[in-house]
């Protein structure tokens, strides 16, 4: 069986791949997308059935396609989200193929290039880009054992209220997946307990103007690095029910129980870090600073914007943050289930090249690997902020298809350069 050539193979049909694949068409890089599923897949099938975007439709998409038939201020269904990705791709005629899996990327010995088998044949590549996203291994702490006789699941698995036995349930996270799933629960009827660790709650809209918007006006979303200690901060903000500002405290009086960080598991007994009331001050003090900044800049500005001082008012203390639990029996809780909200790793298994560090995380520069030809894009933090966003991988992209333009076109000069020699 013949092998297959192309000058960059890119990995992951997700919102990077796409976007990246619309860059390279516009730099005339011969190219090919492979994706092992469908396109936007993770949107569809790894994602519970009542998500809906966290940006508003004219925030979170391209520059070249608007969402068909939705408000810009509405928060799109992830299928929809799914595919306006089809439909992008589809825009430019992006060569993607669906339903090959990369196994395995080695570099070429003794020449340029790279061999990567994949589940359709071997395929070799000038360049590789890694456009798999940071949310390929679901991450479940070993905390509670599997025979502790309680489901537990991921919330990448979860889909429903309906798919959890009757009892109470733990959500373990409070980042935007936990506390939505954790709201959605509450709401069909379940007992939950929310297990909140530190977070950043920025308001989901103030002054008339979504939190995105403020974000980008205050330079937020262009900064560079994440300051000391809050690299893996969670954002705790949702575009349910049309965007609304999350509130641990009116979470709980409307009957959720809150506890602290999940710590340790002993003989059917939960133990809880005494850091629940710090978590939740953290997360007030965060939301305050924004407003303060958004009032400073409509007074600079001269903004005709409308005051909002009921969003400075915080409830009282709920009696689980007063007095929150710091022990659990499961049984005697009644709870039958735990949802783990606790995020993802990056999984690099297939990529069999020096560019890792010791915690097998990338090394490289805005997605320019150190080894040369390999590249990766979808990554938080990438160029800045706004990297994992619809939007901030688009921008990102570009920068890679424009380094791997420049490469392309000095390959095409020495190729042509040595022909004309050859041919004197």
């Amino acid at each position: 069986m013949p092998v297959e050539k192309v000058d960059t193979l890119v990995v992951g049909a997700g919102q990077a791949g796409v976007a990246l694949s619309e860059h390279l068409s516009k730099g005339g890089v011969p190219h090919l997308v492979l994706e092992r599923h469908r396109i936007a897949e993770r949107w569809r099938s790894e994602r519970w059935d009542s998500l809906v975007a966290n940006g508003p439709a004219w925030h979170d998409r391209f520059p070249g396609l608007e969402f068909s038939g939705a408000d810009p201020d509405a928060f799109v269904p992830k299928e929809q989200v799914a595919d306006y990705f089809v439909a992008y791709a589809e825009k430019f005629e992006a060569p993607i193929r669906c339903g090959v899996e990369v196994k395995e990327v080695r570099r070429n010995a003794g020449r340029p290039g790279f061999r990567v088998e994949t589940s359709d044949g071997v395929i070799e590549a000038n360049n590789v880009v890694a456009a798999t996203g940071p949310f390929q291994r679901p991450v479940t702490p070993a905390v509670v054992p599997e025979n502790a006789g309680v489901m537990q699941i991921h919330s990448n698995v979860y889909r429903n209220p309906g798919q959890l036995p009757e009892g109470a349930v733990l959500v373990v996270g409070a980042g935007s997946s936990g506390v939505q799933i954790a709201d959605e629960l509450l709401r069909a009827g379940k007992r939950v307990y929310l297990s909140v660790g530190a977070h950043d709650r920025p308001p989901r809209a103030y002054r008339g103007r979504d939190f995105c918007w403020w974000l980008g006006v205050l330079g937020k979303w262009d900064a560079e690095t994440p300051g000391p200690g809050t690299e893996h901060v969670t954002i705790a903000v949702s575009g349910a029910r049309g965007g609304e500002t999350i509130d641990f405290r009116r979470l709980a009086a409307r009957g959720m129980t809150l506890v602290g960080l999940t710590q340790s598991y002993v003989n059917g007994t939960l133990t809880f870090a005494p850091d629940l009331a710090d978590n939740i001050a953290r997360g007030d003090a965060n939301y305050l600073a924004l407003l303060d900044e958004a009032d400073a800049y409509v007074v600079r500005n001269g903004l005709d914007l409308p005051d909002e001082p009921e969003a400075r008012e915080i409830m009282s203390d709920p009696p689980c943050l007063a007095n929150p639990i710091l022990e659990l029996n499961l049984a005697g809780a009644g709870i039958t289930s735990i949802i783990w909200a606790t995020g993802y790793a990056v999984d690099y298994s297939w990529l069999k090249i020096d560019a890792f560090d010791e915690k097998g995380r990338p090394k490289h520069q805005r997605g320019v690997s150190v080894e040369p030809g390999i590249y990766f894009l979808g990554l938080p933090w990438q160029s800045r902020r706004g990297s994992s966003f619809i939007w901030g991988v688009w921008h990102d992209a570009k920068h890679l298809a424009d380094r791997i333009s420049t490469q392309h076109k000095y390959l095409a000069y020495h190729a042509s350069a040595k022909r004309e020699t050859e041919n004197a």
